[in-house]
């Protein structure tokens, strides 16, 4: 006799699916109806089919958005995991100084994207800010505002400053739950500090470094708020990366049913990358076997 199937169980998750839908399905749905459609004003739209998809990838101009935007994403991805990586190497493993470094490394963590902005706002002013004074004091011309190359050594700093903590926890996470088994072995063996890290801390990090690249890219190919704050795109369009563009379209120029198209290119880009960067290192991670 077969146990008849409990069903109570959905009731938990009614509620769960009712929000996604309000609060992603339901949003991209019309999203999706905005960018097959053409509006004059009134609430009176027309089809227009995919003639926005068409202009956009003919456009010059979201083209050289996305390569500002995949160069921005390569440098900051280039150089937060290494350096998350040897910092979380470097942390102490246990003690009180661990607790501390721990609480510093979550502070940047801690602060609103829109206050990060303001604070490298200021910092960067050459009239009052610590950064600015200090590089006009020493001779180097400095001017975010004004100047393409301090404008994208700001926004990268800025970035690094703020979400290298985020991959140097996840790594000291994956450091830490290394068995001392492991280290012991490599003692017995006089293994070099170099063959400690490449074959026993490193492919037990692999995990937690493939989580922090997947967040760190969607993070920094998503980031708006920080440069919008900082350079509002400039000097130009220097910094004018694929989210501040976007915004420009659909508030600045209120071409919503444009917008609509690029929103959904630009979402349908974040998904392939994101499960291109999750295949190659699940296939790298099944190639080299386990450990």
């Amino acid at each position: 006799m077969e146990k008849p199937v409990n069903h109570r169980a959905w009731f938990l998750v009614l509620p769960v699916l009712a929000l996604v839908a309000f609060s992603a399905v339901i949003p991209l749905m019309t999203v999706v109806n905005y960018s097959v459609q053409d509006t004059f004003g009134n609430n009176q739209f027309f089809w227009a089919g995919l003639e926005w998809f068409s202009d956009l990838l003919d456009s010059d101009r979201m083209w050289q958005a996305l390569q500002r935007q995949a160069v921005f994403s390569l440098i900051v991805l280039a150089i937060e995991v290494p350096l998350g990586v040897i910092v979380a190497l470097n942390m102490p493993k246990k003690g009180v100084w661990s607790s501390v470094c721990l609480v510093l490394m979550s502070l940047p963590l801690l602060i609103p994207w829109n206050v990060v902005g303001t604070i490298w706002q200021i910092f960067g002013r050459v009239d009052i800010g610590l950064l600015g004074a200090t590089m006009e004091s020493l001779g180097i011309e400095y001017n975010y505002t004004q100047d393409i190359v301090s404008a994208w050594t700001t926004v990268i700093v800025m970035d690094v400053w703020h979400w290298t903590s985020l991959v140097a926890l996840l790594a000291y996470a994956g450091l830490r739950s290394i068995p001392d088994a492991y280290y012991q072995a490599a003692r017995i063996d006089q293994a070099s500090r170099w063959k400690v890290f490449r074959y026993i801390e490193l492919p037990k990090m692999r995990g937690v470094l493939m989580i922090a690249i997947l967040l760190r890219f969607m993070d920094s190919f998503m980031i708006y708020t920080e440069p919008f704050v900082v350079t509002g795109g400039g000097p130009g369009n220097a910094t004018t990366f694929l989210s501040i563009d976007l915004v420009k379209m659909a508030l600045g120029q209120f071409d919503l049913g444009p917008a609509a198209a690029f929103s959904i290119m630009y979402f349908l880009v974040i998904l392939l990358i994101s499960w291109v960067f999750y295949t190659v290192m699940t296939n790298l991670d099944k190639a080299e076997g386990p450990k």
